[in-house]
């Protein structure tokens, strides 16, 4: 079985960790965020894999490699014009004109039971299948309407105090049948949720909603990046994790916190739920806490994104508190 991991997004909410890199190739606990993705796709005989790319596509290249080490054969694909969540789709068409093929966002660690939605889809004898999850925290996800199993549409965003069930969201987690193409424009920008799938079903097609269970993260934002990196220490047992080349001294102090590569720490510094991305160099006893540290070279002179969160300088560092 094919797939394809979308992973041509800016990842703006997530600058500047996004200023040299694209979002899918952030290391998570030292592993590439889209290797999570090509992992889970190849625990479900998902061998080979397309990944579409546009910003950066140099760092997901260096992050993935020919995906051998993560159990699948990758194709990469450049959008010099970013053509969207079905654009990209029928960018690669070729590659999925013969047989069921799933689509994945890159941006998401998860454990759904693929297999389980993949009978959902035969069951339902769907075009498409969207993997759903209940919003139990009511977090900012587009509200998905369902009824019989099926997509019905989608709504605003979930109301916070809101009584009763839960709603869905969708995980960005797609099963497909290359009928879908049909429904696919050609040669131009396209979103499935606003320009594909509500074109399939005034056709009278049938995209099934398959809700699942299990855990799922979204890393879309710094705040997400750091509470999901914490969330995952915690599960394997340790305070921090660093990359190659990290000079940390013996009297500093460092928890929760993610560590990239070429970092130093100083004497008596103290840092403590926060990101120090590549060459980041923390001072003696400086206090680093709730924040993202890049190196001020890497954005100096540069204009945010307008999604940005706002940061300040500080000695050789830009930092962005969360």
């Amino acid at each position: 079985m094919r797939a394809i991991v979308l992973s041509a997004g800016y990842g703006t909410r997530l600058w500047p960790l996004t200023e040299d890199r694209t979002k899918p190739a952030l290391p998570i606990l030292g592993k590439p965020l889209v290797g999570y993705v090509a992992e889970y796709l190849a625990g479900y005989g998902v061998d080979e894999i397309v990944v579409n790319l546009h910003h950066r596509p140099e760092s997901v290249r260096r992050a993935l490699g020919d995906g051998s080490r993560f159990g699948v054969q990758l194709h990469y694909v450049e959008e010099p014009v970013i053509l969207g969540t079905s654009g990209a789709l029928d960018n690669t068409r070729a590659f999925f004109e013969h047989e069921t093929f799933v689509v994945v966002n890159g941006k998401i660690i998860t454990d759904i039971d693929l297999n389980a939605a993949l009978e959902t889809h035969r069951n339902a004898g769907a075009i498409a299948t969207l993997v759903l999850l209940p919003n139990i925290r009511r977090e900012r996800f587009s509200v998905v309407n369902t009824e019989g199993g099926r997509l019905t549409g989608f709504g605003g965003m979930p109301i916070v105090d809101g009584g009763g069930e839960a709603p869905l969201m969708f995980t960005g987690i797609h099963i497909l049948e290359p009928r879908i193409f049909e429904y696919v424009p050609r040669g131009v920008f396209s979103d499935s949720v606003i320009d594909v799938y509500p074109k399939a079903m005034a056709n009278g097609e049938t995209i099934a909603a398959h809700v699942a269970s299990g855990k799922w993260r979204e890393l879309s934002t710094l705040k997400r990046y750091v509470d999901i990196s914490v969330e995952l220490l915690k599960e394997e047992g340790t305070s921090f994790v660093a990359g190659v080349n990290a000079a940390i001294a013996s009297s500093a102090t460092v928890n929760d916190s993610i560590l990239w590569d070429n970092v130093e720490v100083g004497a008596g510094a103290r840092v403590n739920r926060a990101v120090l991305a590549d060459n980041v160099k923390i001072g003696a006893n400086e206090l680093i806490e709730n924040a993202v540290v890049v190196p001020r070279s890497l954005v100096e002179g540069k204009k945010p994104p307008e999604k940005a969160v706002a940061g300040h300088f500080q000695g050789e560092s830009f930092i962005v508190p969360l």
